[in-house]
């Protein structure tokens, strides 16, 4: 479980096939900040990106290892190649809970439709598909890339369901949001109270 409160920024600097065949998934080595795998074991569970992973490797050197399934591969974005990562440990059950419940299981790959700057925060737009609409509401919460974001409009479009977020300046500093451009694909997790509304009311009727 976490909150989609980004704890650090890391780097993927290797993706290692872990077999021949499309049925087989890859292996991560991802640098972490200076410190940032303090206290960590094996096992941990870590969202890159929002995709919650199991670390399998401690090789030293604020370094560690994940294995991605193909599933998992082709299910997200960003972890297939190396490059810049949001992090985040999973929540204890002491700790502030400052965004929202993310699970670290992608719902969805969406496409960015906008991102610039306006005054001194930046406009993002998300173009969600079209079954995940029901899910996506102004005020609620959604978590791209893992960083749990509010959302300020919603409009149904022949294309999917496209969500108007304000980004401030420190959520661009410090997450790799601020890399985004039209056009990008990004990791979308719906909030996980709005699944299980959704499930309830379809029950009840």
């Amino acid at each position: 479980m976490f909150t989609g409160i980004i704890t650090g920024t890391g780097t993927i600097l290797e993706v290692r096939p872990l077999g021949e065949s499309a049925a087989h998934g890859a292996l991560l080595r991802v640098q972490a900040p200076a410190g940032y795998l303090e206290g960590a074991t094996l096992g941990d569970s870590i969202a890159i990106n929002g995709a919650c992973m199991t670390v399998t490797a401690l090789p030293g050197g604020d370094v560690f290892e994940v294995q991605v399934s193909a599933e998992s591969l082709a299910c997200t974005c960003g972890l297939g190649a190396a490059g810049p990562v949001n992090l985040e440990k999973a929540l204890r059950a002491t700790d502030r809970h400052g965004g929202h419940i993310v699970t670290g299981h992608v719902d969805a790959v969406a496409r960015v439709t906008r991102f610039e700057p306006v005054g001194e925060s930046h406009a993002l737009h998300i173009l969600a598909p079209a079954a995940l609409g029901r899910y996506l509401a102004r005020k609620g919460s959604v978590a791209i890339n893992g960083v749990s974001l509010t959302i300020n409009a919603v409009q149904d479009t022949a294309d999917g369901c496209e969500i108007a977020i304000n980004l401030i300046a420190h959520t661009v500093q410090h997450t790799t949001l601020h890399t985004l451009r039209a056009g990008a694909s990004v990791n979308l997790e719906i909030d996980l109270i709005a699944r299980y509304v959704e499930r309830m009311s379809a029950a009840a009727a």
